[in-house]
């Protein structure tokens, strides 16, 4: 690539892009990983986690709950990359506190503050119970949602939420259906979920950066360009989103360690594996 047109794809970066981004649940694995990526793009990040982050200086060290420290934390940004929840399955009150409430109250901080966009780190497990398609073709993201769990039911009222915000005050979310964001993949499973650091980077850019059609609230898949995928890329590549990674260079080596999977076992058979069980 020519020296003129690398300035000018960063001109289109600086310009396009929203500089100040908060970043909810930025000490989890996701988080730390966006923290690595986003930058790149030309973001200024402002950390969000009820767990400290000593090595940032100015991460904030707050919980959802305290909404008064929350809605501060948004006050200024231009977006949020909502992550914070607990990330699995825990029992309803929990999720009903940290996942269901929170993301409540991560809204109305948004709306309080004027932030115009959120990108929502919603998941597979919000159609969990689907089973995946008899003829081995794509999950379309307009499916029926089938949470597999308390916190596949979290991410679908966490989508919810998000429409009827957009369709009450104005503030755009792209729902990102999360599958396995991990630095490599590490099951067989994984060769279909994987979603590579680097795209994942990718595919909050996107969400960040993309015009919404009305009413301002979309899903997407979270995976890489895996050739083994379960799931619709067409709807990430319309909002902007190019994955570039695909688990099939490690899909020999996992194969040889597990075997091919079995498609009657749960962990295959449903798109959202063994949390079904």
């Amino acid at each position: 690539m020519s020296e003129p047109t690398r300035r000018t794809q960063a001109a289109d970066v600086e310009n396009a892009a929203p500089r100040t981004v908060l970043l909810t649940g930025a000490a989890g694995a996701v988080g730390t990983m966006l923290r690595a990526e986003l930058p790149g793009y030309g973001y200024r990040l402002r950390l969000f986690d009820r767990t400290p982050i000593t090595a940032e200086p100015g991460a904030i060290t707050a919980d959802l709950a305290d909404t008064e420290e929350l809605t501060a934390a948004a006050r200024g940004v231009d977006a949020i990359v909502h992550l914070a929840g607990i990330p699995g399955e825990a029992p309803f009150a929990d999720i009903l506190t940290v996942n269901i409430n929170g993301t409540h109250q991560l809204y109305e901080a948004a709306r309080a503050a004027g932030v115009r966009r959120v990108v929502f780190a919603s998941s597979n497990h919000a159609v969990g119970f689907t089973e995946r398609p008899a003829d081995g073709g794509p999950l379309r993201v307009d499916t029926p949602r089938r949470p597999d769990t308390y916190y596949g039911l979290s991410k679908c009222f966490g989508e919810d939420l998000a429409a009827l915000y957009a369709d009450r005050h104005g503030i755009e979310t792209v729902s990102l259906r999360i599958g396995s964001c991990y630095p490599e993949p590490f099951t067989v499973r994984h060769l279909a979920t994987w979603l590579s650091p680097a795209d994942c980077g990718r595919l909050v850019h996107a969400s960040l950066t993309a015009e919404l059609p009305h009413p301002g609230h979309v899903a997407v898949h979270g995976i890489s360009a895996n050739t083994r995928a379960w799931w619709d890329l067409a709807p990430g590549r319309a909002i902007g989103y190019h994955p570039q990674d695909d688990a099939e260079p490690f899909a020999a080596a996992l194969l040889a360690k597990y075997g091919e999977p079995d498609e009657d076992d749960p962990e295959f058979h449903y798109v959202g594996g063994d949390f079904t069980q």
